[in-house]
């Protein structure tokens, strides 16, 4: 490894597993001082609710005040509910704010003033090809709606991050593998579970395939690199889906 966030502090949340925990273990190999976080208990990841303001607030201090600052926030935590519009409740539209908009609202406001102390500040935001498109086999109205937000959030941070050299961009991933995903949308009995058919590359992607993404832009790799939204998705959501080949 060639070491390319050494010297810096990177706060990961959603570390217990899936894409979080592969980005940790990928930054740390870079030389970054990993700090992570999630809402289920972990081996070495702090417990913290973020979409309550006061602790992440709190916990984000204490990171900084513990390791000298903050360099890098990937805020990779989310969780969702899917359903379609006449389906989903107050709860569930609720639910899908404050586990994907707020979650990552309250750790970038928290984390801003330690970040604009940085010489070589990044953040790097999740969206979704979610928020960029709709869909009629995954009907998931206030999931499209909180990843069209993060993707939005993700160019007005950049507006206002620059004046301070806070680089801010955003990874949108499509059909990723992960724990979570192979007990819902891959399931046997989900209709999403045959979609590697209509991924131009042809199959479903890996979670360190998105953590490299990540990866690269919170490096100086990407210096030049601010609002941008980086679509991780094997070529799914640039082009139309063909019929089927028969033969």
């Amino acid at each position: 490894m060639s070491g390319r966030l050494a010297g810096r502090v990177a706060v990961i949340t959603g570390t217990a597993g899936g894409q979080g925990a592969v980005a940790a273990e990928l930054f740390a190999a870079e030389g970054a001082t990993v700090v992570g976080c999630d809402v289920k208990p972990a081996p070495g990841v702090a417990a913290v609710d973020l979409s309550d303001e006061e602790a992440t607030r709190s916990w984000l201090e204490d990171v900084a005040a513990e390791h000298g600052g903050i360099d890098i926030l990937y805020a990779n935590a989310g969780a969702t509910r899917f359903g379609p519009l006449e389906e989903i409740t107050s709860e569930d539209w609720d639910f899908n704010l404050r586990h994907e908009l707020d979650v990552v609202f309250f750790a970038v406001k928290h984390a801003w003033r330690h970040l604009k102390r940085s010489r070589s500040a990044a953040v790097v935001l999740v969206g979704s090809t979610a928020g960029m498109t709709g869909s009629m086999t995954n009907l998931r109205v206030a999931h499209t709606v909180t990843k069209g937000g993060v993707i939005a959030l993700t160019r007005q941070l950049a507006a206002e991050g620059a004046p301070y050299g806070i680089r801010v961009n955003c990874i949108s991933p499509g059909m990723i593998e992960t724990p979570a995903t192979r007990n819902d949308l891959l399931a046997e009995d989900h209709p999403m579970r045959r979609i590697a058919a209509a991924i131009p590359l042809g199959r479903i992607g890996r979670a360190e395939e998105a953590a490299r993404c990540a990866l690269f832009l919170a490096s100086d790799e990407a210096s030049y690199v601010t609002g941008a939204n980086l679509v991780v998705d094997g070529g799914w959501s640039a082009v139309l889906p063909g019929a089927e080949v028969v033969g």
